[in-house]
């Protein structure tokens, strides 16, 4: 895309921001909602709340990092946490689990922002949202909530060299993604669970110095794995991989040839 055409897209954000007045920010600290943030920031100043939502399926290394960016661009940040787990619908993994828990989310967010005296919740949501199979987007419509990067019309692509170009250093940070999307849909999801998948995803990143995307698909005391093509070949000594994976509860280890990505738990249900 050329360089008018993203500044075009700019401004159209800002002009979205400044049109909404002020907001509270969905802000896990990745890569769309740093961006959101920042120029929130820009158009908004003190009008922005950033809020994180710490849960069991946040993962714990996350919570630095959004706290560290947040200190930088010296916004307003609050850490609250959310229940989805209580939640029997979410806990029994149906298609639709991604509903339940931003149903939670947003309900709590929306609470804060009346609170806060701030007239909109917004989230990083991009175009390439879109796409693929997404509840959650229903429980956006129906709490009101707003995603100014998809109305300015950004891609993920469109986000990372913005991010780039604003010295933002989570321009090139991978995806991050609920830990309960590494569960197979109708699965149990449970507290247990998702602290082995976050163990397992940690001790491969450290082991094998992983800098972009990579998942561990949970499938009980089977584990696929799925990375970045052009860093998958790390995973060739697959007795290595074992040897980390198995103290954890995993029999059976498998690399996925296909790679990492997006949404590749929902290919059963398309």
């Amino acid at each position: 895309m050329s360089q008018a055409k993203l500044d075009t897209k700019l401004r159209k954000l800002k002009a979205r921001l400044r049109r909404l007045g002020s907001v509270l920010v969905a802000y896990s600290g990745g890569v769309d909602s740093s961006l959101l943030l920042k120029v929130a920031l820009q158009v908004l100043g003190d009008n922005v709340l950033a809020v994180t939502a710490l849960s069991e399926t946040y993962p714990a290394a996350e919570l630095e990092c959004a706290r560290n960016l947040a200190i930088k661009l010296r916004a307003r940040h609050k850490v609250i946490r959310t229940r989805e787990l209580e939640s029997r619908d979410f806990a029994r993994n149906p298609v639709n689990r991604c509903y339940y828990c931003k149903k939670e989310l947003f309900a709590r967010l929306g609470s804060l922002a009346k609170k806060n005296d701030l007239r909109f919740v917004v989230d990083g949501s991009n175009v390439d949202d879109l796409v693929d199979y997404r509840p959650g987007a229903r429980a956006k419509e129906e709490f009101g909530v707003v995603s100014p990067l998809q109305e300015a019309g950004l891609t993920k692509k469109d986000v990372r060299h913005l991010s780039k170009k604003m010295g933002l250093g989570t321009w090139c940070k991978p995806a991050l993604a609920c830990l309960a999307s590494r569960i197979p849909y109708h699965s149990r999801i449970d507290k247990k669970r998702l602290l082995r998948i976050d163990k397992a995803e940690n001790a491969l990143r450290k082991e094998f110095c992983f800098r972009g995307n990579l998942r561990v698909r949970d499938y009980g005391e089977e584990a696929r794995i799925e990375a970045d093509k052009k860093e998958i070949r790390k995973l060739l000594c697959v007795s290595k991989v074992e040897r980390l994976l198995k103290p954890l509860g995993y029999k059976k280890v498998i690399i996925d040839p296909k790679g990492y990505r997006t949404g590749s738990m929902n290919e059963a249900i398309k």
